[in-house]
């Protein structure tokens, strides 16, 4: 039997973020987000980093196949979700301990207003889908003459 580790805060943390998501501004008890969490059975752990060119975002999804991911880009938001299957258990099998959740997931994101939608990347491997949302390139600003009236 694999040795685990006892996390005596971890019950308190999830508490926490359970507690801030139903009393963040603009929510109501027991109305969906904004973002869907409500309707999700677990929300996977989520890296966004900056370059010079582009956005990446890095989501742990152990055990989910590419083919039940699905990501879109509407309106400056991207949306990641889909499923992760439970696996077929023999009957009678005596599960001593079970964490790792399985059901539906759904994360959203507002990106700025420099991406570039059309050439969204997304790809799975080892478990963690990686999402590159390339950035436009940017138009200097262009001046405007002020014209005094006579």
């Amino acid at each position: 039997m694999a040795m685990m580790r006892y996390d005596p805060l971890n019950t308190l943390r999830q508490l926490q973020t359970d507690l801030d998501r139903i009393f963040s501004p603009g929510s109501t008890v027991g109305a969906p987000s904004d973002n869907g969490e409500a309707a999700t059975n677990w929300m996977p752990a989520v890296d966004i980093r900056e370059d010079e060119k582009a956005y990446l975002v890095h989501v742990d999804l152990p055990g989910v196949a590419a083919e039940d991911i699905d990501i879109s880009m509407d309106n400056g938001m991207l949306t990641i979700k889909g499923q992760r299957e439970s696996e077929e258990t023999e009957s009678g099998a005596n599960w001593k301990r079970v964490e790792r959740v399985r059901g539906t997931f759904f994360r959203r994101f507002t990106l700025p207003e420099n991406v570039d939608p059309d050439n969204i990347q997304a790809r799975s491997r080892n478990g963690v889908l990686e999402v590159t949302v390339p950035k436009r390139e940017e138009q200097p600003g262009r001046r405007i003459k002020v014209e005094s009236a006579a």
